[in-house]
Parts: structure tokens; sequence; C-alpha cells
């Protein structure tokens, strides 16, 4: 008989950038077991960023595999994993064939800027045919640009999946082919997954989760249905998308592997669910990770809140099959933890991504050097694909350290231009901001964000917030622990170990003289590309 004990644990499945973890938490949302790792990035252009999906699918599996052999040399039989949720980098796009399970290309990044020409092309056709709106009638300019953001949340981007889905088929002959001969699937990172962990080709489940479909300008914000007009306007057969699906409820059990048969119970887009493991719930609450990228979501309930300031409305979660979605408004920042990657591999100014709170405290300020991060263009609030990356105010008297410091304060007054529009568009004053990430590790990096801010920035001491996040959906589904994304009070005892809490100290006067200077070096960095031909 198997001495290992016999527990009640969810397993979530983190899909990040550039790494995948499988983490099993108990009740109180501590950490059982874990294993993560990471995998291979490409580069192929300047501009591009690609993923190979099978490789993510293999890390996914291993991932599983090895944090089950942790957990039973931690004395836990692996039966006690009794659902797993799955949370992913989001607007990422895969397509591969219905008759083979394999993906037809390389899947493009959410971070990838190749497709800035498809996005003019786009832009013409709604200044020139317009956007169908109803009973034949279309929507042209200005009209045509609102009437896009009515009916998805967002905006016209390179960041999002249609566009790059769109660039697939124009681009790559093999996803070409397999559109016209209706031999095409499509999905977001959750749908590849899924497909495979319920499996692949033989068998498999092709779903897509609601929050991540609504990054993907093709779903009906509204009524959370995938909406002909806008196959029509990007040209999609409507056969090539996964079904919708709430962010929980059991859609499938694994077919293979050490957890065969355990249900997968919750899907989630990685800011989405950061926002649900930060039990961000209710409207007014807001949470900011910082990883890869930076992302600030802002609760607004059950109101779509359309922002005229820069942000992008989208899907918060939807706690089951046909119940009322939960929306919030969003602020993206593509560059944050990767530009201290790039003082690191690239520029060689430090060994470790930790080191950066060292250099950065050895300065008292950046020496009037600010940091515009725009590797990839800026996204919110100013929406810009042909801004770039500017380091201004060098001088003689300028060190890494300065640098260093610039670096982690762009992050900071990133988050506040967000924060700036939240508060315009929803006339809501932040009190507090929760934040998870890697970046959130060093108090210095923390002390800049309050004080460039303004605001109280509150940093739990388990901050796994993306993974509890298709955590506490996946239990919910089964009423695992009585927990139910609908009644926030049966979260109670989730992650209750304690936070800390980062005040400002700045005066408001050096507050203000800081972010005026920061909005001119934004100026100047803007439209850098403009004219120039991919």
């Amino acid at each position: 008989m198997s001495s290992l004990k016999q527990g009640e644990f969810v397993g979530s499945l983190d899909c990040g950038t550039t790494s995948v973890r499988f983490i099993v938490f108990d009740q109180y949302a501590n950490i059982v077991s874990q294993h993560q790792q990471e995998f291979p990035q490409y580069y192929p252009n300047p501009g591009w960023h690609e993923h190979d999906p099978e490789e993510i699918q293999q890390v996914s599996e291993a991932c599983i595999a090895h944090t089950c052999e942790k957990l039973e040399e931690a004395g836990w039989a692996k039966e006690s994993v009794k659902v797993i949720g799955i949370t992913n980098q989001r607007e990422t796009t895969i397509a591969w064939s219905r008759t083979t399970g394999k993906p037809l290309c390389k899947a493009i990044v959410w971070t990838d800027s190749r497709t800035k020409n498809i996005v003019a092309h786009f832009e013409h056709v709604l200044a020139t045919t317009g956007l169908e709106v109803e009973f034949g009638q279309f929507k042209r300019g200005d009209e045509g640009v609102e009437a896009l953001r009515d009916i998805t949340g967002l905006k016209l981007s390179t960041y999002f999946s249609a566009i790059k889905l769109r660039w697939m088929i124009d681009n790559h002959i093999e996803v070409q082919k397999a559109h016209g001969e209706d031999d095409l699937l499509f999905g977001t990172l959750e749908s590849w997954v899924v497909y495979n962990l319920t499996g692949g080709v033989y068998g498999g489940i092709h779903v897509g989760e609601v929050t991540n479909a609504s990054r993907t300008l093709l779903l009906n914000l509204h009524k959370l249905t995938w909406d002909d007009r806008l196959l029509r306007f990007f040209g999609f057969r409507r056969s090539i998308l996964p079904k919708l699906v709430s962010s929980s409820e059991v859609y499938g059990h694994l077919s293979h592997g050490p957890l065969k048969g355990v249900p997968i119970g919750g899907l989630v887009g990685d800011q989405q669910g950061a926002l649900v493991g930060n039990k961000c719930l209710r409207q007014g609450e807001a949470k900011c990770t910082y990883g890869t990228g930076a992302f600030l979501l802002f609760c607004t309930g059950k109101d779509i809140v359309k922002s005229g300031h820069g942000l992008l409305s989208t899907v918060a979660y939807q706690p089951g099959p046909g119940a009322d979605p939960v929306y919030a408004l969003e602020g993206s920042i593509g560059v944050a933890g990767s530009a201290i990657k790039w003082l690191r591999d690239s520029m060689g100014f430090i060994k470790s991504a930790s080191e950066i709170n060292t250099l950065a405290a050895s300065v008292p300020d950046t020496g009037g050097v600010y940091f515009v991060t725009a590797f990839s263009g800026l996204l919110a609030p100013y929406w810009d694909p042909g801004a770039a990356g500017l380091l201004i105010g060098l001088s003689s008297y300028t060190t890494p350290a300065h640098i260093a410091r610039a670096t982690m304060e762009a992050n900071a007054f990133q988050t506040r231009a967000i924060l700036e529009s939240m508060k315009l568009d929803s006339s809501t004053e932040l009190k507090y901001l929760m934040v998870d990430g890697g970046m959130t590790n060093g108090d210095v990096c923390m002390e800049m964000l309050a004080d460039i801010g303004g605001f109280d920035v509150v940093r739990p001491d388990m901050r796994e917030s993306t993974a509890l996040g298709s955590a506490l959906l996946a239990g919910s589904a089964l009423r695992l622990f009585g927990w139910d994304i609908l009644k926030p009070t049966t979260l109670a005892q989730v992650n209750t170990k304690g936070s800390r809490t980062f005040n400002p100290q700045m005066p408001e006067e050096d507050r203000e003289r800081g972010w005026t200077t920061w909005l001119r070096a934004v100026e100047r960095s803007k439209g850098w590309d403009e004219g120039v031909d991919d």
C-alpha cells in the first residue's frame, strides 16, 4: 500500500511569454509543489517575436510531470490534484491543421509588431469602405473606428490576434491553403494547450475562453459571441474559430500524463487571472502585473466603460456558462521586465535581473535621464506603433546606475499614465494598487512606483496571482473548498498571509516636475518610424 497522503489540491498551468510553470495550491493558496521551465524565443527580424507552439506544449506537459514528481516527493499522492486551471499569455496567435493537429507556422507573439502595414490597410478600409453595423449599413472614417470599438472594446493595433492571423494567411502559403480548404484551426494559447491536453487530433476539444477571445478583435463584447461582421471585415471563415466558453466550467479532462482524467475547470488570460488572483472582483478595484510587459486592470463590474483616454474595454472574467460577465478597463505597457532583461543581456549592465535594485539604489536619482522603453512602439494610453525607444538627458555624468534607475522609473511613469486615464474614464480616484509579477520583488522599484504615482502600492507576500486566479476559477467550477467566484466571501481564507504597503514619500512638487518631463520625453519618442517602409 502506498504511504502517500491523500489531499485536496488545485493545479494551475501558467503559460507565460518566456516560461511555463505548473503550481499546485491548497485551499489557502499555499504552494504545495511547483516546477518552472523556460522555452525558446525567436526573433527572426527586427520587430518580430515568435514561439514554437509544439515547444510550449512539450514544456507545459513536462512542468505538469515534474510538479507531480515533487508532489509525491513531498508525501502527497498525485490524485490529490482534483482540478486544474490554465492561464496564458494573451493575443499570441496560433494556426494549426484540423487534419494533422500540427502547427502550420510559428506562433506570432503578442509583442510582435510586424503587422503595422496590415493595421494601416484596415485603417484605410475603415476610412473608405467602412464597417458594417446593422441592416447592411456601413460606418466610415471616424464613425467606423468608433463602431469597431463599440463592438470589441478595442482599437486596430498590431497587438491583437485578428491582425496577426490575417498576416499569417497573407504570408504563409500553408496557412492560406488551410484556410481555403477549411483545414485551419485558429486559437490563442489556451485554445492550443487545451486542444493538446485533451487529445489533440485524437478527440481534443477546440475551445476559446472569453477573456482571451475579447483580445482578438473578433468578439462582440456585449453579447460574448463571435461577430460575423468582424469575420467579414477581416476575411475569415467562421469554421476556424473555437467554441466560446466561460472562465469557470469543466471543459474536458486530461487525456494523458500523470494527471490523466483530471478535469480542466478554469481558463483565463494571464492579466485577468491576476485580477482574480488578487481578488479584485468588485467594481473600483485594480491591479498591475509587472512581467515581460505590465498590465493594469481596473474592475468596472457589470458595466462596459468605453474609454475616451486611450484605454481598452475588456472582459475581466465570466464566472460560469451563461453567467453575466464582469468587465474591466485595461492599460497595457509593452515593455517592463523585458527592459531589465535588455540591460542584462544586451547591455551587460547587470548579471542577474535582481541586481538592478542594488544598482539603481546606488544613486539618489537618475541624474536627469529619462528612458521611454518603446522597443515595439507604445501601447496604452499612447497607441503609437511608430514610437521608438528613447534615452534622453544623457551627459558625461551618466552611469549605468542612472540608466538602471531610469529603466525602473519608466515603469512607474507608464503606470501613472494609465491610471490618469482610468481616473478620467471612471471618475474614480484609486486609493491603492495591488501589484504582482517578477519586478515587484524589489523594494526600490515599489518605492519608485508609489512616489511617482502618488498612491499606495500593496504587494502581497504570495505573488503568484496569475496562477492563483486560474486555480480559483477552476476550483469554483467544482465548488472545491466551497469556493464560488460569484461570492467573494467564499474566498476570504485564500492568500491571507499578509502584504506590504508602500506609501508615497516624494514631495508633490518633485512628483509633478518629473511627470511633466516624462511627458516631454514621450512626445519626442513618438512617430520615429513613420514613413519607414517595413
